[in-house]
């Protein structure tokens, strides 16, 4: 079994997220980190389709972000891991949240880690 830890950090979105009304009347810079933890029986070859392409995480991310208003980061965040898990070679996702214009001197976040079971 080889393992393989793939990154995908500093993804910013403009998102609606939060359950203030200056919040929900316009979308709202935010960054994502995702790390992907996936499982292959052997080291892979270098070929693309051995491996998990970060490129369907990206895109759903996109996706997910023009769909729908979220209330919590606690939320997107879960959505995010979800999204990994739908691949079944990734065993374990951490998503980090930062919104980055709330406050002046700070960026206010959630990170969550989700495991396959």
């Amino acid at each position: 079994m080889a393992e393989y830890t793939i990154l995908l950090e500093g993804l910013e979105l403009r998102i609606g997220l939060g359950v203030h009304p200056h919040e929900r009347a316009a979308p709202q810079r935010v960054m994502l980190d995702v790390a992907m933890t996936c499982a292959y029986a052997d080291a892979p070859d270098d070929r693309i389709d051995a491996v998990v392409d970060y490129d369907f995480l990206r895109e759903r991310i996109h996706a997910l972000a023009a769909a729908r208003h979220i209330e919590l980061q606690e939320t997107l965040c879960d959505a995010v891991a979800a999204l990994a898990l739908a691949d079944p070679r990734v065993v374990r996702v951490r998503v980090r949240s930062m919104k980055l214009d709330i406050y002046p001197d700070a960026r206010i976040g959630c990170e969550i880690v989700r495991e396959r079971r």
